[in-house]
């Protein structure tokens, strides 16, 4: 069977999601209200999720109400929660450096639910990948704390697991659908659960709604129909190594914004992690093994002789 080719634009796309979310860290930390990570990861998905399903008019049948579930809970309201979590109580390096194992944690969850048995590509790249962001991120004046730590490789855990399920259940509905669909049960069911724990939010400034309008709108709905469009048209390995893109925006966030300066430890975590990237890619090409097909064509073969 021939590999579908795979387009350069279709890269570039689903790698625009993880950018958008590599300036979740500053925007977090600079615009939205503190103390309220759980609420916050709520208001990010639920609304922009609801406004979708309210235009699109359609809701999930039958065995996909339990899989929107699950999907929305690990890919958006689980996810988020530990994402900003991390973000509030780590800098944005820190946490985004924890959650570079992502790509090595999809390539095992694709050969455990997927049966995609590991190219060595895509274990080089993943590995590679987690040291680059390394370098580029952690110096001596990083600080470690504990849950932040705990929730940044949690969150890349639902996440990776997630996006592995996406790919094992094909979509039955348009991108747009099912991206409402996870946006607003993940938003959900985090509500009630963020009202408990953290209360109400009792000041919201200016400032603070243009940052959840850029998340809501930037962040979530566009980011995560493109990361969604992606699973479809990309390997899982593939789609994991492009996640790197995260931790890379939030760096360069850094030395834009905030007069962060490079040291030649992080030009070469850049290399690394650009190199991984590429490498990642390369798994989009790689040919399937043989398949069983090929295996009764020499069974045939044999029996002719």
């Amino acid at each position: 069977m021939k590999t579908p080719t795979v387009r350069l634009s279709d890269i570039l796309l689903t790698a625009l999601a993880p950018m958008a979310w590599g300036t979740t860290y500053v925007v977090a930390t600079e615009l939205l209200p503190p103390n309220h990570p759980l609420l916050v990861a709520s208001l990010r998905s639920l609304p922009i999720g609801l406004l979708l399903i309210a235009w699109v008019r359609q809701l999930p049948q039958g065995i996909w109400w339990w899989r929107i579930l699950l999907l929305g809970s690990l890919n958006i309201g689980i996810f988020q929660a530990l994402l900003f979590v991390a973000a509030y109580r780590l800098p944005g390096g820190v946490a985004a450096t924890a959650g570079a194992i992502q790509p090595l944690l999809v390539v095992l969850f694709s050969w455990i639910i997927l049966h995609e048995k590991p190219s060595k590509l895509s274990i080089v790249a993943a590995i590679a990948g987690f040291v680059g962001v390394g370098l580029l991120v952690l110096g001596p004046a990083a600080r470690l704390d504990g849950v932040g730590i705990a929730a940044a490789i949690a969150g890349a855990v639902t996440m990776g697991l997630g996006t592995v399920l996406v790919k094992r259940w094909k979509r039955p509905v348009s991108l747009l659908v099912f991206t409402a669909w996870q946006l607003a049960v993940g938003g959900f069911v985090l509500l009630p659960i963020a009202l408990v724990v953290e209360g109400p939010i009792t000041h919201v400034s200016t400032t603070n709604l243009w940052g959840f309008a850029y998340l809501g709108l930037i962040g979530t709905g566009l980011a995560y129909a493109l990361w969604f469009r992606g699973i479809d048209k990309l390997k899982t390995s593939a789609v994991a190594s492009l996640g790197l893109m995260s931790p890379l925006v939030a760096t360069l966030i850094g030395f834009v914004l905030l007069g962060q300066t490079f040291t030649p430890i992080q030009l070469i975590g850049i290399a690394i992690v650009l190199v991984s990237v590429l490498i990642g890619q390369q798994t989009n090409q790689s040919p399937q093994p043989p398949s069983h097909p090929s295996k009764s064509r020499l069974k045939k073969a044999r029996s002719g002789l």
